[in-house]
């Protein structure tokens, strides 16, 4: 327990999320320190979901956005924020392509992928129900790789692709680059299990304690709120964060993911994530049964 440090100096708390519109909305209030933070300093590291999944391994950050597919890897050293969901509600994660295949073709297809602890990888192996081919290729890549056929850099370089799995803002822009839809996982999801598809979280240290932990949550929750009530300050900030999207497609896609959801998963997202968790356990996708703790 380290609660009995704080009367002295400040908490310097390292919070982790991802360079896209949505979590840089959520994050917004509490980058700009629009409101006061009281014994606590809050550092802001902006990087991919899957290289922060990686980092939570290690207990890196404070307070970070976690994969749910993640979190069954990490459940014993975070406890996940009832706030900060990224809740795909009949929308998530796309597999995309020039050509449309079926999924017993896409089963034998390369699929570009952004990580292999994204909720994304999950939902995908959940869709396919067999072990697939892929490539790691950076997220913000995917679609230009798609659309080239081939792995454009690092050491896959050449390979070939036959299809991407899209998370963020190119959920919203692949049509320009000449690509299909396959799937939508998360309106197959919807329309397999009645839920929405829970795909991301904030998680904070567990070993932090519990009123640290509560404080930090507090905190997370009133940047939400900030954002939401000053929209249009909040959506500007996070617009340098999407990547060819115009102001209103930035504001679809943060509504898409902060809303209802991302200030309280409530009763039915909880249950969301427990039974996303379970159906990865008994697909063979995760090693473990792993029931969800919230603050």
């Amino acid at each position: 327990m380290m609660n009995h440090l704080f009367s002295h100096s400040a908490l310097t708390v390292k919070v982790g999320h991802s360079p896209d519109p949505d979590d840089a909305f959520m994050f917004y209030a509490l980058a700009k320190e629009a409101f006061p933070t009281p014994g606590y300093h809050f550092t802001h590291d902006l990087v991919d979901i899957e290289t922060l999944n990686h980092r939570a391994k290690e207990g890196f950050y404070e307070l970070t956005a976690l994969s749910l597919h993640a979190y069954a890897y990490l459940h014993e050293k975070y406890i996940l924020c009832p706030c900060g969901a990224s809740m795909g509600d009949g929308y998530g994660p796309m597999i995309v392509a020039k050509n449309i295949y079926t999924r017993e073709e896409l089963r034998k297809k390369t699929i570009a992928v952004p990580g292999t602890l994204t909720t994304a990888f999950l939902a995908c192996g959940l869709y396919l129900e067999a072990p697939f081919h892929f490539v790691l290729v950076p997220f913000d890549e995917i679609l230009d790789v798609v659309e080239a056929g081939h792995v454009l850099s690092g050491e896959n370089a050449g390979q070939e692709v036959h299809a991407g799995l899209i998370i963020h803002e190119g959920q919203l822009t692949y049509e320009r680059q000449g690509l299909k839809l396959i799937v939508d996982t998360g309106a197959w999801w919807q329309e397999k299990t009645g839920f929405p598809l829970p795909l991301g979280a904030n998680g904070i240290r567990r070993d932090l304690g519990e009123n640290v932990i509560r404080d930090i949550n507090d905190y997370l929750l009133k940047s939400i709120r900030f954002g939401l009530e000053h929209r249009q300050p909040a959506l500007e900030y996070a617009l340098q964060y999407g990547r060819g999207l115009d102001t209103n497609l930035a504001d679809r896609f943060v509504g898409m993911y902060v809303n209802d959801w991302t200030l309280d998963f409530g009763s039915r997202g909880k249950e969301a994530v427990s039974l996303l968790l379970k159906r990865g356990y008994e697909a063979g996708l995760l090693p473990e049964l792993v029931v969800p703790e919230f603050v």
